[in-house]
Protein backbone atom coordinates (compact mmCIF):
# COMPACT_ATOMS: atom_id res chain seq x y z
CA UNK A 1 0.00 0.00 0.00
CA UNK A 2 1.56 3.10 -1.20
CA UNK A 3 0.63 6.89 -0.39
CA UNK A 4 1.70 9.97 -1.90
CA UNK A 5 2.13 13.43 0.59
CA UNK A 6 1.24 17.09 -0.89
CA UNK A 7 1.75 20.17 0.49
CA UNK A 8 0.50 23.28 -1.26
CA UNK A 9 1.87 27.07 -0.31
CA UNK A 10 4.38 29.18 -1.83
CA UNK A 11 5.89 29.59 1.65
CA UNK A 12 7.00 26.59 1.27
CA UNK A 13 8.70 26.91 -2.37
CA UNK A 14 10.44 29.94 -1.27
CA UNK A 15 12.11 28.56 1.49
CA UNK A 16 10.00 30.92 4.03
CA UNK A 17 9.20 27.39 6.28
CA UNK A 18 10.52 23.74 6.73
CA UNK A 19 8.29 20.87 5.39
CA UNK A 20 7.91 19.66 8.70
CA UNK A 21 4.29 18.70 8.10
CA UNK A 22 5.41 16.07 5.05
CA UNK A 23 8.20 14.44 7.53
CA UNK A 24 5.82 13.80 10.66
CA UNK A 25 3.08 12.78 7.84
CA UNK A 26 5.48 9.97 5.97
CA UNK A 27 6.91 8.81 10.03
CA UNK A 28 3.35 7.92 10.89
CA UNK A 29 2.35 6.20 7.50
CA UNK A 30 5.66 3.98 7.99
CA UNK A 31 4.50 2.96 11.61
CA UNK A 32 1.22 1.41 10.51
CA UNK A 33 2.78 -0.25 7.20
CA UNK A 34 2.28 2.20 4.64
CA UNK A 35 5.01 3.11 2.24
CA UNK A 36 5.26 7.05 1.12
CA UNK A 37 5.66 6.60 -2.65
CA UNK A 38 6.42 10.22 -2.81
CA UNK A 39 6.47 13.70 -1.61
CA UNK A 40 5.15 16.57 -3.72
CA UNK A 41 4.79 20.33 -2.71
CA UNK A 42 3.03 22.71 -5.11
CA UNK A 43 2.46 26.26 -4.66
CA UNK A 44 -0.94 28.49 -4.49
CA UNK A 45 -1.99 27.81 -8.14
CA UNK A 46 -5.14 26.05 -9.29
CA UNK A 47 -3.50 24.44 -12.77
CA UNK A 48 -0.45 23.29 -10.64
CA UNK A 49 -2.55 21.69 -7.73
CA UNK A 50 -4.84 20.03 -10.39
CA UNK A 51 -2.21 18.62 -11.77
CA UNK A 52 -0.59 17.26 -8.97
CA UNK A 53 -3.79 15.50 -7.83
CA UNK A 54 -3.78 13.85 -11.51
CA UNK A 55 -0.72 12.60 -11.15
CA UNK A 56 -0.62 11.56 -7.62
CA UNK A 57 -3.48 8.85 -8.23
CA UNK A 58 -1.03 7.06 -10.67
CA UNK A 59 1.10 6.68 -8.44
CA UNK A 60 -0.64 5.81 -4.93
CA UNK A 61 -3.31 4.60 -3.08
CA UNK A 62 -3.30 7.18 -0.60
CA UNK A 63 -2.86 11.19 -0.88
CA UNK A 64 -2.40 13.32 2.27
CA UNK A 65 -2.88 16.65 1.44
CA UNK A 66 -1.82 19.56 3.55
CA UNK A 67 -2.07 23.14 3.40
CA UNK A 68 -4.48 25.87 1.61
CA UNK A 69 -7.87 25.73 3.51
CA UNK A 70 -7.73 29.03 5.41
CA UNK A 71 -10.83 31.55 4.84
CA UNK A 72 -8.35 33.88 2.52
CA UNK A 73 -8.53 34.29 -1.40
CA UNK A 74 -5.10 32.62 -1.77
CA UNK A 75 -6.39 29.36 0.03
CA UNK A 76 -8.12 27.36 -2.78
CA UNK A 77 -7.67 23.80 -2.15
CA UNK A 78 -11.22 22.92 -1.81
CA UNK A 79 -11.96 24.83 -4.94
CA UNK A 80 -9.54 22.69 -6.69
CA UNK A 81 -10.69 19.53 -5.26
CA UNK A 82 -14.28 20.27 -5.95
CA UNK A 83 -13.43 20.63 -9.67
CA UNK A 84 -10.92 17.67 -9.73
CA UNK A 85 -13.89 15.46 -7.78
CA UNK A 86 -16.67 17.38 -10.35
CA UNK A 87 -18.88 18.44 -6.95
CA UNK A 88 -19.89 21.40 -5.55
CA UNK A 89 -19.40 23.51 -1.82
CA UNK A 90 -22.26 23.04 0.43
CA UNK A 91 -22.45 24.50 4.18
CA UNK A 92 -21.87 21.64 6.63
CA UNK A 93 -23.69 22.78 9.99
CA UNK A 94 -21.18 20.39 12.15
CA UNK A 95 -18.10 22.02 10.65
CA UNK A 96 -20.01 25.54 11.23
CA UNK A 97 -20.49 24.49 14.86
CA UNK A 98 -16.86 24.17 15.28
CA UNK A 99 -15.63 26.85 13.85
CA UNK A 100 -18.13 29.38 16.46
CA UNK A 101 -16.87 27.48 18.91
CA UNK A 102 -13.46 28.54 18.45
CA UNK A 103 -13.76 31.75 18.18
CA UNK A 104 -16.22 31.64 21.30
CA UNK A 105 -13.56 29.68 22.89
CA UNK A 106 -10.93 32.72 22.60
CA UNK A 107 -13.71 35.14 23.30
CA UNK A 108 -13.37 36.53 19.95
CA UNK A 109 -16.06 37.83 17.42
CA UNK A 110 -16.27 35.79 14.09
CA UNK A 111 -15.57 37.36 10.95
CA UNK A 112 -17.76 36.72 8.31
CA UNK A 113 -15.41 35.55 6.36
CA UNK A 114 -14.66 32.27 8.50
CA UNK A 115 -18.31 31.29 7.88
CA UNK A 116 -17.04 30.18 4.51
CA UNK A 117 -14.92 27.73 6.21
CA UNK A 118 -17.79 25.32 7.03
CA UNK A 119 -18.48 24.86 3.22
CA UNK A 120 -17.19 21.97 2.23
CA UNK A 121 -17.50 19.49 -1.34
CA UNK A 122 -20.64 17.69 -1.35
CA UNK A 123 -19.19 14.25 -1.95
CA UNK A 124 -16.37 14.35 1.13
CA UNK A 125 -16.48 12.91 4.60
CA UNK A 126 -16.15 15.89 7.39
CA UNK A 127 -12.98 15.65 9.19
CA UNK A 128 -13.62 17.24 12.43
CA UNK A 129 -10.65 19.94 13.37
CA UNK A 130 -11.29 20.57 17.23
CA UNK A 131 -7.85 23.15 17.32
CA UNK A 132 -8.86 25.06 14.33
CA UNK A 133 -11.19 27.15 11.96
CA UNK A 134 -10.16 24.53 8.88
CA UNK A 135 -12.39 21.71 8.80
CA UNK A 136 -10.48 18.49 6.63
CA UNK A 137 -11.82 16.26 4.04
CA UNK A 138 -12.21 12.46 3.15
CA UNK A 139 -12.89 11.52 -0.52
CA UNK A 140 -13.10 7.92 -1.94
CA UNK A 141 -12.47 7.96 -5.91
CA UNK A 142 -14.09 5.06 -7.19
CA UNK A 143 -14.36 2.35 -8.82
CA UNK A 144 -10.50 2.07 -8.02
CA UNK A 145 -10.99 3.35 -4.38
CA UNK A 146 -8.24 5.75 -4.11
CA UNK A 147 -8.38 7.82 -1.10
CA UNK A 148 -7.37 11.63 -0.72
CA UNK A 149 -7.15 13.20 2.34
CA UNK A 150 -7.02 16.80 2.68
CA UNK A 151 -5.83 18.62 6.02
CA UNK A 152 -4.80 21.82 7.43
CA UNK A 153 -1.38 22.81 7.16
CA UNK A 154 -1.64 24.05 10.69
CA UNK A 155 0.96 21.74 12.11
CA UNK A 156 -0.80 20.83 15.47
CA UNK A 157 -4.18 20.34 14.23
CA UNK A 158 -2.74 18.74 11.18
CA UNK A 159 -1.20 16.42 13.83
CA UNK A 160 -4.37 16.52 16.09
CA UNK A 161 -7.15 15.09 13.01
CA UNK A 162 -4.27 12.21 12.07
CA UNK A 163 -3.98 10.47 15.01
CA UNK A 164 -7.44 10.91 16.13
CA UNK A 165 -8.95 10.44 12.54
CA UNK A 166 -6.85 9.72 9.62
CA UNK A 167 -4.79 6.83 10.72
CA UNK A 168 -7.54 5.04 12.53
CA UNK A 169 -9.50 5.07 9.32
CA UNK A 170 -6.72 3.94 7.41
CA UNK A 171 -6.04 0.96 9.75
CA UNK A 172 -9.45 -0.02 9.29
CA UNK A 173 -9.46 -0.07 5.85
CA UNK A 174 -6.27 -1.92 4.73
CA UNK A 175 -4.75 -5.10 5.43
CA UNK A 176 -2.57 -4.88 8.28
CA UNK A 177 1.05 -4.33 6.85
CA UNK A 178 4.40 -4.15 8.99
CA UNK A 179 7.29 -2.07 8.10
CA UNK A 180 10.17 -1.94 10.46
CA UNK A 181 13.29 0.23 10.40
CA UNK A 182 16.28 0.11 12.65
CA UNK A 183 19.11 2.48 12.82
CA UNK A 184 22.80 1.84 13.58
CA UNK A 185 24.23 5.04 14.62
CA UNK A 186 28.51 4.80 14.60
CA UNK A 187 30.78 7.25 14.50
CA UNK A 188 34.84 7.13 13.99
CA UNK A 189 34.59 6.09 10.53
CA UNK A 190 33.81 7.44 7.19
CA UNK A 191 31.03 6.56 5.00
CA UNK A 192 33.78 5.21 2.20
CA UNK A 193 35.95 2.79 4.85
CA UNK A 194 33.24 1.54 6.71
CA UNK A 195 31.18 0.64 3.54
CA UNK A 196 34.62 -1.27 2.85
CA UNK A 197 34.82 -2.77 5.88
CA UNK A 198 30.89 -4.27 5.65
CA UNK A 199 30.70 -5.23 1.97
CA UNK A 200 30.57 -8.77 2.79
CA UNK A 201 27.69 -8.54 5.74
CA UNK A 202 25.63 -5.75 3.58
CA UNK A 203 25.63 -7.80 0.35
CA UNK A 204 23.78 -10.52 2.43
CA UNK A 205 20.93 -8.09 2.81
CA UNK A 206 19.51 -8.70 0.06
CA UNK A 207 18.60 -13.30 0.48
CA UNK A 208 16.78 -11.31 4.05
CA UNK A 209 14.53 -8.83 2.01
CA UNK A 210 16.30 -6.04 3.94
CA UNK A 211 17.45 -3.01 2.75
CA UNK A 212 20.25 -0.89 3.82
CA UNK A 213 20.65 3.01 3.35
CA UNK A 214 23.63 5.09 4.53
CA UNK A 215 22.97 8.06 6.24
CA UNK A 216 26.14 9.76 6.79
CA UNK A 217 26.51 13.07 8.42
CA UNK A 218 29.46 15.58 10.05
CA UNK A 219 31.36 13.31 12.76
CA UNK A 220 28.99 10.14 12.02
CA UNK A 221 27.54 7.53 9.69
CA UNK A 222 24.28 6.07 10.11
CA UNK A 223 23.02 2.74 8.58
CA UNK A 224 19.24 2.13 8.66
CA UNK A 225 17.79 -1.44 8.13
CA UNK A 226 14.27 -1.56 6.62
CA UNK A 227 12.28 -4.32 5.98
CA UNK A 228 8.24 -4.92 5.27
CA UNK A 229 5.62 -8.03 6.00
CA UNK A 230 3.18 -9.53 7.61
CA UNK A 231 4.69 -10.74 10.52
CA UNK A 232 6.50 -8.13 11.89
CA UNK A 233 8.09 -10.56 15.10
CA UNK A 234 9.68 -12.22 12.63
CA UNK A 235 10.73 -8.97 10.60
CA UNK A 236 12.11 -7.56 13.91
CA UNK A 237 14.29 -11.24 14.67
CA UNK A 238 15.81 -10.75 10.89
CA UNK A 239 17.02 -7.41 11.18
CA UNK A 240 18.35 -7.85 15.00
CA UNK A 241 20.33 -10.68 13.90
CA UNK A 242 21.58 -8.84 11.26
CA UNK A 243 22.69 -5.94 13.73
CA UNK A 244 24.39 -8.52 16.33
CA UNK A 245 26.45 -9.76 12.94
CA UNK A 246 27.23 -5.90 12.13
CA UNK A 247 28.66 -5.37 15.92
CA UNK A 248 31.19 -8.08 15.68
CA UNK A 249 32.57 -6.56 12.64
CA UNK A 250 32.54 -2.87 13.66
CA UNK A 251 32.50 -3.56 17.38
CA UNK A 252 34.28 -0.22 18.66
CA UNK A 253 32.20 2.24 15.86
CA UNK A 254 28.66 1.38 16.75
CA UNK A 255 27.13 3.64 19.82
CA UNK A 256 23.63 3.14 19.25
CA UNK A 257 20.78 1.45 18.09
CA UNK A 258 17.66 3.63 17.42
CA UNK A 259 13.90 1.85 16.52
CA UNK A 260 12.03 4.00 14.53
CA UNK A 261 9.42 6.53 15.85
CA UNK A 262 11.25 6.64 19.30
CA UNK A 263 13.18 9.64 20.47
CA UNK A 264 16.38 9.26 18.19
CA UNK A 265 19.63 8.31 19.76
CA UNK A 266 22.54 10.96 20.35
CA UNK A 267 26.13 10.09 21.40
CA UNK A 268 25.74 12.82 24.04
CA UNK A 269 22.67 10.91 25.05
CA UNK A 270 24.39 7.16 25.18
CA UNK A 271 27.55 9.11 27.25
CA UNK A 272 25.32 10.65 29.90
CA UNK A 273 23.89 7.29 30.21
CA UNK A 274 26.95 5.24 30.70
CA UNK A 275 27.92 7.85 33.20
CA UNK A 276 24.92 8.37 35.42
CA UNK A 277 25.01 4.34 35.38
CA UNK A 278 28.60 4.10 36.93
CA UNK A 279 28.22 7.30 38.80
CA UNK A 280 31.15 8.84 37.40
CA UNK A 281 31.01 12.30 36.59
CA UNK A 282 33.17 14.56 33.57
CA UNK A 283 34.55 17.90 33.06
CA UNK A 284 35.99 19.29 29.63
CA UNK A 285 38.67 21.52 28.44
CA UNK A 286 37.81 22.83 24.96
CA UNK A 287 39.98 25.35 22.83
CA UNK A 288 39.43 25.02 19.06
CA UNK A 289 35.56 23.24 19.68
CA UNK A 290 34.72 26.96 21.80
CA UNK A 291 32.65 25.19 24.14
CA UNK A 292 30.69 23.24 21.53
CA UNK A 293 31.41 19.70 23.80
CA UNK A 294 29.93 21.13 26.72
CA UNK A 295 27.02 22.35 24.89
CA UNK A 296 26.74 18.71 23.72
CA UNK A 297 26.39 17.78 26.94
CA UNK A 298 24.26 20.08 28.55
CA UNK A 299 21.49 19.59 26.03
CA UNK A 300 20.16 16.26 27.63
CA UNK A 301 18.17 16.86 30.77
CA UNK A 302 19.69 15.65 33.64
CA UNK A 303 23.43 16.17 32.61
CA UNK A 304 23.61 17.53 36.11
CA UNK A 305 23.99 14.70 37.91
CA UNK A 306 27.72 13.76 35.73
CA UNK A 307 28.91 16.89 34.18
CA UNK A 308 31.11 19.14 36.94
CA UNK A 309 31.80 22.01 34.10
CA UNK A 310 34.03 23.57 31.81
CA UNK A 311 36.92 25.35 30.65
CA UNK A 312 37.13 27.33 27.25
CA UNK A 313 41.30 27.59 27.25
CA UNK A 314 41.11 29.42 23.84
CA UNK A 315 44.22 31.18 25.01
CA UNK A 316 47.69 29.79 25.44
CA UNK A 317 47.78 31.98 29.00
CA UNK A 318 44.48 30.29 30.13
CA UNK A 319 45.75 26.80 29.22
CA UNK A 320 49.16 27.81 31.80
CA UNK A 321 47.49 29.34 34.47
CA UNK A 322 43.89 27.48 34.53
CA UNK A 323 45.02 24.32 33.73
CA UNK A 324 48.19 24.26 34.51
CA UNK A 325 49.63 22.71 30.94
CA UNK A 326 53.43 23.34 31.27
CA UNK A 327 54.90 26.57 29.73
CA UNK A 328 57.87 24.80 28.46
CA UNK A 329 55.80 21.91 26.46
CA UNK A 330 53.36 24.46 24.91
CA UNK A 331 57.03 26.06 23.38
CA UNK A 332 58.02 22.86 22.61
CA UNK A 333 55.74 21.25 20.58
CA UNK A 334 53.07 24.01 20.39
CA UNK A 335 49.73 24.14 21.36
CA UNK A 336 48.06 21.49 18.63
CA UNK A 337 50.07 18.71 20.12
CA UNK A 338 49.47 15.58 21.85
CA UNK A 339 51.63 16.65 24.69
CA UNK A 340 49.49 20.05 25.33
CA UNK A 341 46.13 17.80 24.51
CA UNK A 342 46.36 15.47 27.44
CA UNK A 343 48.07 18.24 30.07
CA UNK A 344 44.77 19.49 28.90
CA UNK A 345 42.30 16.93 29.93
CA UNK A 346 44.23 15.88 33.04
CA UNK A 347 44.83 19.22 34.48
CA UNK A 348 40.64 20.14 33.62
CA UNK A 349 39.93 16.85 35.60
CA UNK A 350 41.72 18.00 38.28
CA UNK A 351 40.78 21.49 38.53
CA UNK A 352 37.04 20.63 38.27
CA UNK A 353 37.10 17.46 40.59
CA UNK A 354 35.82 15.10 37.90
CA UNK A 355 36.72 11.58 37.17
CA UNK A 356 36.82 12.02 33.76
CA UNK A 357 38.40 14.85 31.65
CA UNK A 358 37.74 15.44 27.85
CA UNK A 359 40.18 18.31 26.26
CA UNK A 360 40.36 19.42 22.25
CA UNK A 361 42.83 21.69 20.77
CA UNK A 362 43.70 22.19 17.21
CA UNK A 363 42.61 24.46 14.39
CA UNK A 364 39.53 24.87 13.34
CA UNK A 365 40.30 27.02 10.21
CA UNK A 366 39.41 28.39 7.51
CA UNK A 367 42.76 30.17 8.49
CA UNK A 368 45.70 29.54 10.69
CA UNK A 369 47.30 26.57 9.24
CA UNK A 370 50.54 25.10 8.64
CA UNK A 371 52.66 22.76 6.69
CA UNK A 372 53.16 21.06 9.61
CA UNK A 373 49.82 21.29 11.08
CA UNK A 374 46.85 22.11 8.41
CA UNK A 375 43.60 23.09 8.96
CA UNK A 376 41.67 20.82 10.43
CA UNK A 377 43.96 19.27 12.48
CA UNK A 378 42.54 18.09 15.98
CA UNK A 379 44.30 16.46 19.07
CA UNK A 380 41.68 14.83 21.24
CA UNK A 381 42.42 13.78 25.00
CA UNK A 382 40.56 12.02 27.36
CA UNK A 383 41.99 11.59 30.83
CA UNK A 384 40.86 9.51 34.14
CA UNK A 385 42.52 8.82 37.12
CA UNK A 386 44.83 5.87 35.66
CA UNK A 387 45.09 6.73 32.08
CA UNK A 388 45.17 9.31 29.49
CA UNK A 389 44.26 8.16 26.09
CA UNK A 390 44.73 10.57 22.93
CA UNK A 391 43.97 10.71 18.93
CA UNK A 392 44.92 13.14 16.48
CA UNK A 393 42.58 13.77 13.30
CA UNK A 394 42.18 15.59 10.29
CA UNK A 395 38.84 16.76 9.09
CA UNK A 396 39.44 19.15 6.72
CA UNK A 397 38.74 22.91 6.48
CA UNK A 398 35.09 23.77 7.08
CA UNK A 399 35.25 25.63 10.39
CA UNK A 400 32.17 24.71 11.61
CA UNK A 401 31.88 20.74 10.00
CA UNK A 402 35.62 20.41 11.87
CA UNK A 403 34.04 21.53 15.47
CA UNK A 404 31.24 19.29 14.99
CA UNK A 405 33.26 16.73 13.74
CA UNK A 406 36.19 17.65 17.06
CA UNK A 407 33.72 17.34 19.58
CA UNK A 408 31.87 14.01 18.28
CA UNK A 409 35.03 12.49 18.28
CA UNK A 410 35.86 13.38 21.38
CA UNK A 411 32.91 11.81 23.25
CA UNK A 412 33.70 8.98 21.29
CA UNK A 413 36.98 8.73 22.59
CA UNK A 414 35.46 9.21 26.34
CA UNK A 415 32.89 6.18 25.58
CA UNK A 416 36.04 3.70 24.68
CA UNK A 417 37.50 5.18 27.41
CA UNK A 418 34.54 4.22 29.77
CA UNK A 419 34.28 1.08 28.13
CA UNK A 420 37.52 -0.17 28.66
CA UNK A 421 37.19 0.98 32.56
CA UNK A 422 33.93 -1.30 33.08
Amino acid sequence: MNAEIISIGDEILIGQITNTNAQWMAQQLNLIGISVKQISTVGDNRDDIIRIFSEAKNRADIILITGGLGPTNDDITKQCLCEFFNTKLIFNEQCFEDVTRIFAERNLEMPAINRGQAEIPENCIPIRNKNGTAPGMWFESNPNGIIFVSLPGVPYEMKAMMSDFVIPELQKKFNKNFIVHKTVHTQGIGESSLAEKIKEWEDSLAKHEIKLAYLPAPGQVKLRLSAEGINQEKIIQSIDKKITELRQIIPGYIFAIEEFGKEPETLEKVIGEILRQKKKTLAVAESCTGGYIAHLITSIAGSSDYFNGGIIAYSNEIKINVLKVDAKTLDDNGAVSKEVAEQMSDGVRKRLKADFGISTTGIAGPTGGSTEKPVGTVWVSVASEDKIISEKFNFGNNRERNIRRASLSALNLLRTLLETNS
